[in-house]
């Protein structure tokens, strides 16, 4: 039997992966046993199917990002995942278009770089960070 907050977290992983999917093209789902507390057959991140993601999903009204960050890159660690870890948190009555994306700032650097060259505003072959 599931508990209220770990439905409502549930239905905000489906909700964040279609999400996704419709504004990417991409099939992101709800990793299996996801939220269960162990690292193991999701690998850790709460989404599949987001290349260099690695999805840390909260729906929650207080949030310490920093410590939702530490299980994330914990979970990398554990998994030897290469995929940069966001955690996207959304409160009550948010829209989903709404929720805030936390990640390192050298990890979001590397995404716009590769935005910045793809707009030729840089080179893409300067390979810093």
């Amino acid at each position: 039997m599931t508990t209220p907050s770990k439905r409502k977290g549930d239905g905000y992983e489906r909700e964040l992966a279609k999400y996704i999917s419709d504004h990417c093209g991409l099939e992101a789902s709800r990793a299996p046993l996801s939220g269960g507390g162990k690292v193991g057959m999701s690998g850790g991140a709460d989404l599949l199917g987001t290349p260099y993601l690695f999805v840390e999903a909260k729906r929650v009204e207080r949030l310490n990002f920093l410590e939702a960050m530490r299980q994330a890159e914990g979970n990398i660690k554990k998994t030897r995942s290469p995929d940069a870890a966001i955690v996207i948190n959304r409160r009550s009555r948010m829209k989903t278009g709404q929720s805030l994306c936390v990640m390192r700032l050298d990890d979001f650097l590397r995404f716009y770089k590769a935005f910045l060259a793809f707009h030729g505003y840089i080179s893409g072959d300067d390979n810093r960070l």
